[in-house]
């Protein structure tokens, strides 16, 4: 038996409605990724799971004594509250129940009442919901007596977390776990569910954490509830054979229905009776017609570049800046052009603003020279959404005291535009305090790429967006002719964007490298092993950032140096073990590649998702695990021969 289903659910909050008629359930031990576009309902479907939403109609049905924790979006805690205490709310009715026997067996209070209260006690695991707190605590590294208030986005998360886990619940509801987390944190995070003991709903745009950590992918579409199994990349190929097959069969269906109306109008002339059964089933599929709800549109992204700036945005030589004995920045060099799309990588707090803000020129170095380019037009993209008016109305908000705004060179009507970035006329007449996270997104980019600029600075821009949305967004910046600045932690979209990043490596230390995450992960692990064949010397205690990208790609890696060793000079002359493995490598080059071609085969049939998804779950974790294979082969075939 499932531990918590939904049958024929309805909900809806306005015209239209988020629950249709949908069918949902979870059961044991597993992982759903709940994805679907912003506003399409998907926090309301984790609250009507907790139970703090009623449906309108439909049938809920769960497991006698389920346990079902959530944690929100953004956690609100006390300003006083220690973290310690924030976390123990986690077990209340345990904290409660214990507080209630020790006050009434202090005043001598009823056997009969101290037995039942015993019980429920007992069955609450209360009488040592202290020591499960601080081994909470201790597994996700949090300081007890620390206030919440002190504490970053990433640690409230942490915190909220936490509080979710002390209570051992059975379905753990998660709504964008990833926001404000940095990279070290996000491989904590899937690390803990994949280990988590039960079942999880994750609320989630971070592709390459679903990828990670999920075992089906549920989507919210249309007020429907469709299943796929396996993880975001499954879901993206057997989502475009479902789009394909939907497309076929509303085109058959809409050229029937328009050949059934010509019947009708014709046949009427050529007889004296109509056929009214037919002329019944040409009305219901009339309705079946109007009824039917079209895949949605996408967002109408245009930005706009404005002037050309010159050709060199910043130059920096040598710059160092430190806070009181914290050093940000030191020694950089590095020079920006026109054009560069830049990635800053780092643990939240590691300095990235500030970097930021000496390449653009706005602060200035301790010491070091800064060179800023001509004619700079810069747009920034705040995380914590400061620019937003939440009285104001949609329209307001995006071209204040007019009905209509300039983008570019071009006036267009401020509903217009609006209904571009997928807000009704009705919706843009709304407060912004209405909005969802996502939404408020959505609308942040409305007005910044209203706005001539050719320099972008986005911080965190990905914090909410639904899926489509972000992709779109990927596409026009990677065609944006200015330049581009992104802090963010998600993989795919840095992947997918900048031509390099700068990395944090500690100690005020920042190094460039070609490409995206995935590369840079990659260029740490050719290094790492190197030093390891070369038999340089142990890590430095403490992580680096790079101790993060090889925890991320392939956690069984050791950590390098902060800065890369030396590689000793090896004898001139190979050995015969290693003669025998250099001459093997490239023949086993090529059967990882044979092997990979033929997976990728298999895998182009999107009907093995259908007929047999472990299968074809197990076939793309090995495509995976070969390029693990190959990249080491090929770093070792280098690094023999350079001998």
């Amino acid at each position: 038996m499932a531990l918590f289903t939904l049958h024929n659910a309805h909900l809806a909050f306005g015209l239209a409605p988020l629950l249709n008629g949908a069918d949902f359930a979870i059961e044991t031990r597993e992982r759903i990724g709940l994805i679907g576009r912003n506003g399409a309902g998907k926090s309301s479907l984790l609250k009507v799971i907790s139970g703090a939403l009623a449906l309108d109609d439909g049938a809920i049905a769960q497991q006698g004594g389920l346990r079902v924790a959530t944690v929100p979006q953004e956690p609100v805690f006390d300003s006083n509250t220690t973290v310690f205490d924030a976390v123990s709310n986690g077990v209340s009715v345990a904290r409660e129940l214990r507080n209630r026997y020790e006050t009434l067996a202090s005043e001598g209070g009823d056997e009969h009442e101290l037995s039942d209260i015993q019980h429920d006690i007992d069955a609450h695991d209360g009488w040592a919901w202290e020591s499960k707190v601080e081994a909470t605590l201790s597994q996700l590294n949090l300081n007890a007596d620390t206030l919440v208030s002190t504490l970053s986005g990433g640690l409230k998360k942490r915190v909220a977390i936490a509080q979710a886990l002390v209570g051992s619940p059975d379905v753990l509801l998660l709504d964008e776990p990833t926001n404000h987390l940095d990279l070290a944190a996000i491989a904590w995070l899937e690390n803990l569910l994949t280990n988590f003991k039960g079942s999880a709903v994750i609320i989630s745009h971070d592709r390459a954490f679903l990828d990670n950590v999920v075992t089906r992918i549920v989507e919210l579409d249309r007020g429907k509830l469709t299943g796929f199994p396996g993880n975001y990349e499954a879901y993206e190929t057997q989502k475009a054979q479902q789009l394909e097959f939907e497309a076929t069969v509303n085109a058959k269906f809409d050229k029937y229905l328009a050949q059934e109306e010509v019947w009708i109008r014709q046949g009427v002339q050529a007889r004296r009776t109509r056929n009214e059964g037919r002329v019944r089933r040409l009305e219901s599929l009339r309705d079946t017609r109007s009824e039917r709800r079209n895949v949605l549109g996408r967002v109408k992204l245009d930005i706009t570049s404005g002037a050309q700036s010159g050709k060199m945005i910043a130059e920096l030589t040598d710059v160092s800046k430190k806070y009181g004995d914290k050093v940000i920045v030191k020694d950089f060099t590095s020079t920006i052009l026109r054009g560069d799309k830049i990635g800053l990588v780092g643990p939240n707090g590691i300095g990235k603003t500030t970097l930021l803000k000496l390449i653009l020129g706005q602060i200035a170095p301790d010491s070091g020279k800064i060179r800023t380019g001509m004619n700079l037009q810069i747009a920034y993209f705040d995380q914590m959404r400061d620019g937003l008016n939440e009285e104001a109305t949609l329209g307001e908000f995006i071209s204040p005291g007019s009905d209509w705004i300039e983008v570019g060179t071009k006036r267009t009507h401020v509903m217009t535009y609006l209904t571009d970035f997928l807000f009704t006329p009705e919706r843009a007449k709304a407060q912004v305090k209405a909005l969802s996270g996502g939404e408020r997104n959505r609308l942040l980019l409305a007005r910044h790429f209203a706005k001539e600029a050719n320099v972008l600075v986005l911080d965190e821009p990905t914090n909410d967006l639904d899926i489509d949305t972000l992709e779109l967004l990927e596409e026009k910046l990677a065609n944006y002719e200015g330049t581009v600045f992104i802090v963010s932690h998600d993989r795919r979209f840095l992947d997918n964007v900048v031509t390099s990043c700068l990395v944090a490596e500690g100690n005020g230390l920042w190094r460039e490298y070609e490409g995206g995450i995935t590369d840079w992960q990659a260029q740490v692990k050719v290094m790492a092993q190197m030093q390891e064949a070369a038999g340089s010397v142990a890590p430095v205690a403490g992580k680096t950032a790079m101790d993060v990208a090889i925890a991320e790609n392939n956690r069984r890696v050791a950590a390098p140096p902060t800065a890369p060793a030396v590689v000793a000079k090896s004898p001139a002359k190979l050995s015969y073990k290693d003669q025998r493995e250099l001459d093997g490598l490239p023949a086993k080059i090529e059967a990882l590649e044979r092997e990979q071609a033929d997976l990728n085969d298999k895998l182009a049939d999107g009907a093995i998702f259908q007929k047999d998804p472990k299968g074809a779950a197990a076939l793309s974790k090995r495509v995976g695990e070969i390029d693990e294979l190959m990249l080491e082969a090929m770093a070792r075939w280098e690094e023999l021969a350079s001998r």
